[in-house]
This record gives C-alpha cells, sequence and structure tokens, in this order.
C-alpha cells in the first residue's frame, strides 16, 4: 500500500513560501524526512518524521497514491466529529455540505462550527470523499483499513477520488510553526475481513478493551430538555421502582445549572435540595447517577462569560471564538489558561465526591479545537484536551459526546457515536440542507450501523436513545420499533427519556426487548441503493437476518437466503432467522 507514494510538502521559511515532493527519504537546506515502512504478513506501518534544519511553518503536507476503484467497493468515512453522518459510501455518491444558500442561517446560527467546515474544502463531487482518522474500502468481506495511529500530530482527512483512482491523505496542520522533529504520520494498513482488520488497527495503538460492559439507562433530555425539575427527576426515577425495571444509569442532562459554563450554580428553585440529593435517592434506587455538562464551552449569559473574558478562546484577531447557537449562543474557553484547568478540576472534584455522581456525559467538546495555535494543531489540542479530562475524572465514568472520535479512543468509556435522535424521523426539510450534524432519527440509525466497528475498541457504543412514548412525539409506531431495534443490536448503551408511567402493554414489551442486553455478534452487513441495509447477526448460536427499509415507500428484496421475496413497508425493519 505504502510502497508507491508521492509526499507533497509546502511550508514557510523566513517568509519565503517553498514546495517539494519526494516518496523516501529527503534532505534540503531547510528539513530532511525520513520514511520508514514496516511490513509483516497483511500489516504494514508507515511513519514520516520531518527534522526541521530552521523554522519553519506549514502549509500543507499531503500523501497521494493510487488504488484502482471498482464499482463494487464500497468506501467507509468517519465523520468528523460524534455527530457527523458515517456510513459506507458507493463510488459514485458525494458527500453532501451546507448549501450555498443557506449562508445567512449559517452566520446567524453558526452551524458551520459544529464540523469541520471553517478548515476543510468540500468538493460536491461524486466520487470525492473525504473522512477522518481512518477509513477503508470493502469489497465484498474484504477492507482494506486505512487508519491514523495518532492524532496528535494533527487530524488525519481520509479522501478518495474514484473517478481519478487516488488516494489522499492530509495531515490537518496548516500554520503548525516547527523547529524540532514532527512525526505527521503514523500509519497502519492491513487487507482482511472486518473483524481481523480493526482488531488489528487497535491493537496497534495500544488501546486497552474498555473497563466497563454494556449498561442500560435513563436520561432526561429527550423528553424534557432544559424543562426538568426535582419533581419530574424523581417521578421518572421512582417510575423504574413501581413497574420493577432494572437499568444501571439514571443520567440527569441539561437545566440543572443556572447557565451553560456555571456548573455549580444551582437552580434553586428547580432543584430546592440540590444536586447531592439527587445523586444520593438514585443511588438508593439502585442506580448509577449521572449527570451533564459541556465543560470547554459557557454561554452568553454564564456568570463566566460576564467576569472570566480572560478565559475565552481567542482567535487570531483577538475575538472570543463562538462555537455554536446552543442557549444563549455559547463561547469557546482555553483549555491551556490554567484558570480554567483549576474550574474544570474544582468542577468534577464537587460533582464527582461531594455530590457523588459516578458518570459525566461530558459534551459539545468539539469547541476545545476550533481553533489551532502556533504550536499545537487542532488534533493535538483536541488530544490534550481528552486526557486532561481522562486525568481530572479519574476512575469515574466518562460519557463522551460531541468529540472528534479518534482523540477520543481509549480515554472515554462510552461515546456517542451519531447525531441527536430527532422527535420526527430527519428533521424539517430545511434543515437537511444545512449542517451534517444536525438532528435526524435516520442518521442516528445510519451512524449505530456504520461505526459498529468501534464498539468494545474504542469504547462502548452510545446510539443515543430510543423512543416509544405517544406524548411529545412525531416518530410513529413502525420508526419508534426500528430505532429501538437498531440500538439494541448495534449500542452497548442503551437509554430512553419516556415517562414510563404512561406507557401501554405494547410499549413494555418492545421496551423490554430494546432494553435485553445481548451477547451479539455482527458477521455482515450490506447497504443497497433502494434503502435496503441487510444485516446478518448471531445471537446465542441462532443465526438471524435483519432488514431495514431506511426509504419513505415500499422496497422490494430477494436473495438466497430466504425462499420467498419480501415487501418492506416505509421505515420498516424485519427479522428471519436463517
Amino acid at each position: 500500500m505504502f510502497g508507491n507514494i508521492e509526499i507533497q510538502f509546502s511550508y514557510i521559511r523566513e517568509a519565503t513560501s517553498k514546495k517539494v515532493s519526494f516518496s523516501n527519504q529527503y534532505s534540503n537546506e531547510d528539513f530532511e524526512a525520513i520514511c520508514k515502512i514496516d511490513k509483516n504478513k497483511n500489516i504494514e506501518n508507515f511513519t514520516l518524521v520531518i527534522n526541521p534544519k530552521a523554522q519553519l511553518v506549514i502549509d500543507e503536507l499531503i500523501i497521494r497514491m493510487p488504488y484502482k476503484f471498482k464499482e463494487s467497493h464500497r468506501i467507509f468515512m468517519n465523520g468528523y466529529q460524534s455527530w457527523t453522518d458515517s456510513k459506507e459510501f458507493f463510488i459514485d455518491d458525494k458527500i453532501r455540505t451546507i448549501s450555498s444558500l443557506a449562508k445567512p442561517v449559517i452566520k446567524k446560527y453558526q452551524f458551520h462550527k459544529y464540523g469541520d467546515y471553517t478548515f476543510k474544502k468540500y468538493s460536491r463531487k461524486k466520487g470525492e470523499l473525504h473522512g477522518y482518522t481512518y477509513t477503508y474500502i470493502r469489497e465484498g468481506e474484504n477492507l482494506d483499513l486505512l487508519g491514523s495511529l495518532s492524532e496528535k500530530s494533527g487530524f488525519t482527512i481520509f479522501e478518495v477520488n474514484t473517478k481519478e483512482n487516488k488516494v489522499i491523505i492530509n495531515k490537518e496542520c496548516k500554520g503548525l510553526s516547527i523547529n524540532s522533529a514532527y512525526i505527521p504520520f503514523k500509519l497502519f494498513y492491513e487487507n482482511g475481513k472486518e473483524k481481523e482488520v480493526f482488531d488489528s488497527y487497535f491493537q496497534a495503538m495500544n488501546i486497552p478493551k474498555p473497563r466497563f460492559k454494556p449498561a442500560t439507562g435513563w436520561t432526561s433530555w429527550y423528553n424534557y430538555y432544559q424543562d426538568i425539575n426535582q419533581e419530574v427527576i424523581l417521578e421518572n426515577l421512582n417510575n423504574f421502582k413501581a413497574f420493577n425495571k432494572e437499568i444501571e444509569f439514571f443520567q440527569i442532562d441539561d437545566g440543572y445549572q443556572t447557565a451553560v459554563g456555571d456548573w455549580l450554580s444551582i437552580d434553586a428553585k428547580k432543584f430546592p435540595k440540590g444536586m447531592k440529593y439527587i445523586a444520593e435517592t438514585i443511588k438508593k434506587n439502585g442506580h448509577k447517577a449521572g449527570i451533564w455538562l459541556a465543560p470547554f464551552v459557557c454561554e452568553k449569559n454564564s456568570e463566566i462569560f460576564k467576569s472570566k473574558q480572560h478565559w475565552l478562546l481567542r482567535d487570531e484577531k483577538g475575538e472570543a471564538v463562538l462555537a455554536g447557537s446552543n442557549w444563549s449562543s455559547f463561547y469557546a474557553l482555553d483549555i491551556y489558561n490554567s484558570e480554567v484547568r483549576e474550574y474544570l478540576q474544582r468542577v468534577f472534584s464537587v460533582m464527582l465526591d461531594q455530590w457523588g455522581y459516578d458518570m459525566v456525559k461530558l459534551d459539545f467538546l468539539y469547541a476545545v479545537c476550533l481553533v489551532p495555535r502556533k504550536d499545537k494543531t487542532r488534533g493535538q489540542i483536541m488530544t490534550e484536551a481528552m486526557e486532561f479530562l481522562r486525568e481530572i475524572v479519574g476512575d469515574k465514568i466518562i460519557l463522551g459526546c460531541g468529540v472528534p472520535l479518534g482523540p477520543a479512543f481509549g480515554l472515554v468509556d462510552y461515546c456517542r457515536i451519531g447525531c441527536d435522535v430527532s422527535l420526527d424521523w430527519d428533521d424539517k426539510f430545511y434543515m437537511r440542507k444545512l449542517h451534517r450534524e444536525r438532528v435526524s432519527t435516520l442518521n442516528s440509525i445510519g451512524n449505530a450501523i456504520g461505526r459498529r466497528h468501534l464498539d468494545g475498541r474504542a469504547f462502548l457504543n452510545d446510539p443515543d436513545v430510543f423512543l416509544l412514548r405517544e406524548e411529545n412525539i412525531y416518530l410513529n409506531e413502525t420508526q419508534k420499533e426500528t430505532l429501538a431495534m437498531v440500538n439494541n443490536i448495534f449500542g452497548s448503551l442503551l437509554f430512553t427519556s419516556d415517562n414510563l408511567k404512561n406507557y401501554k402493554a405494547r410499549q413494555f414489551d418492545v421496551y423490554d426487548k430494546a432494553m435485553d442486553l445481548k451477547d451479539i455478534k455482527i458477521e455482515s452487513v450490506e447497504n443497497y441503493k433502494n434503502g435496503i441495509v441487510e444485516i446478518i447477526y448471531i445471537e446465542e448460536k441462532n443465526k438471524y437476518l435483519l432488514l431495514i427499509n431506511l426509504k419513505d415507500s415500499t422496497v422490494s428484496y430477494s436473495s438466497d437466503l430466504l425462499k420467498d421475496k419480501v415487501q418492506l413497508s416505509a421505515y420498516s425493519s424485519k427479522v428471519e432467522e436463517i
């Protein structure tokens, strides 16, 4: 794989721009490049070291290699962060991006900050795809897996051009100043079956298996959103005892604090007995207590924003970095500010040690790396921020969310691998013209399937909630049941936000099946252009075929696996033992 590459390096030395190309060892008056390839059976490792001879500022650093694409190939592209749509593409697909017509909306709501739009140009052309940290090209059961072994040198962007038969590996390091050894690429390649290549990839990164087991739970967000209080929380908590339903986690989401960023300032009208009382009550009921926060941001209405302006991340113009439009709009904090670090250490000490929470859901983490530094890439900032969180949370449980996944590998216990589930199927039509990170039940299902290979290797996958209630929701019964089935088969953190007292007998039946943690082994997944997803899996030594129709119309399916043709209605799923 790495035997036929071209490396292009553009840089600036003393205000002079230069560009060179090389394919092996290289040296000039500015730097020395060392390329190393190690081969072991089907595995290849490639390392590039740049030894500067003077201060250099990187403009671009990419690797190009030929690859003969076929019509039968499927190409997996891992999206920028948790919420970014990630799936197998056909070779003539294109990645949708923000519509040019939406610029006024984007500027107002800052949707472009949620993804990679500020630093990665989208081609908008068929067959030109990109993703982060790792990718694979599949033909049948056989995969060519390419992955970065570390994102600490910068995010690794894998690109393909199927029409020109090219693979491009781009190190996101524009503007980085170097005067000592820099290792931009530590790459991994293996050819083989899915389990084999992903096992080898994570072993090569020395990432240990997750510490915890798959789990079930409840979160307040997808029913009450910020409209929570002590009464609502205790009512839902007591429902699990009343209906004799066992769950491991009971998690309080956004809405307990007076403002985002002011994590220790509790809304006393909502929670008169405080958050310690809530944690204690959760644990008395036999659950682990979880609480949500977004540690790297503060909203405009927070006391932090008003009184700690020097804590805010600044861009090259010295302006505070707006990270999104949620709440009263919110800003990124500078993780390298010692006062910010001390504040977060205190927040986690209070939440985990004094209040007694067992798990923290850490959200909107991407904000910390919105702006690179002269001496640190976005990837390095994100990785160091995740290492810092792991350090101050200690042995307590981290559920990561809204985070570029590579820097989170091995540092969080559970991790969201898709966008937020919507109360309808695919959000409003005009939202589909906007960012890839938008709320969407359809995209959440797609990511649960697409990123399945991370589960049990990088962390345990959180596919987000399933919802079965009838009130405050627009999903139909078929959509709800398909979502529940996908989460059960592909997820390792099975949550809902429903108020169980409103359930009827059928809803309890679906709930019990969805919350049943089974030892399921996925044998294969195949996506068809007509919208059918074909999944073969093994459960308790029995083999099953799961069919899912993600389209809004009835679709036919026929296969040697089944005697008769199957008609699947819109959004439906069907399981057959084979």
